[in-house]
């Protein structure tokens, strides 16, 4: 399945969140109307299974990834020993693309798969160009010389910084201080569906 392209307003909508990673007065109005022309008519409520689809679909678009990878990130936690739920909001945390957006050198997570796949991104040192890949706890992970001077780049570094507890971050460099964990970040999605989604 191809990677969904089209316009993210009607993505957050379809989802009723923001998925967008910034602040738009217009879409936090729309959120509760599904889009199309019968958008505004009430919704029907959702079975079980509907449920767990959407929760998983919400997942999916937060992070950007294709259904393919989503599931087998999914399946290969539910191999491993430990809490299920802990292990998949590690797992997604620890993506090199979100690494990049949760460390502030980007305002979307959108922007930071366009950084690492241009090959904008260093960890330890070498540029690494997969937005799907695993950092590691004590990986360095820093901005080229390059896109440092991005106009964007630039306005982000300027503004005032709020990290995640796992993350450590000294101008265009971060650290992974430790593996994150459930409590480190809020999600808009229920991880037990979704497990229960995979589990059927």
């Amino acid at each position: 399945m191809a990677r969904y392209t089209g316009p993210k307003h009607k993505l957050a909508r379809r989802e009723g969140i923001n998925i967008l990673d910034k602040q738009s007065a217009s879409l936090q109005k729309r959120l509760t109307v599904k889009p199309g022309v019968h958008g505004a008519k009430r919704a029907r409520k959702l079975s079980e299974f509907g449920q767990q689809l959407r929760e998983k679909q919400k997942a999916k678009n937060v992070y950007g990834m294709l259904e393919k990878q989503f599931a087998n990130l999914v399946h290969d936690v539910q191999k491993a020993k430990g809490d299920t739920s802990e292990q998949i909001i590690a797992r997604l945390e620890r993506r090199l693309d979100n690494i990049v957006y949760r460390l502030g050198f980007t305002k979307s997570r959108f922007m930071a798969r366009q950084f690492v796949g241009h090959g904008h991104v260093l960890v330890n040192g070498k540029k690494v160009t997969i937005p799907s890949y695993t950092v590691s706890e004590g990986d360095v992970v820093e901005l080229s010389e390059k896109i440092q001077k991005n106009p964007d780049v630039v306005k982000l570094m300027a503004e005032a910084f709020v990290t995640v507890p796992y993350l450590e971050r000294t101008g265009h460099v971060g650290k992974l201080a430790r593996n994150p964990k459930r409590e480190d970040v809020e999600v808009p999605f229920n991880v037990q569906q979704i497990i229960e989604w995979y589990s059927r």
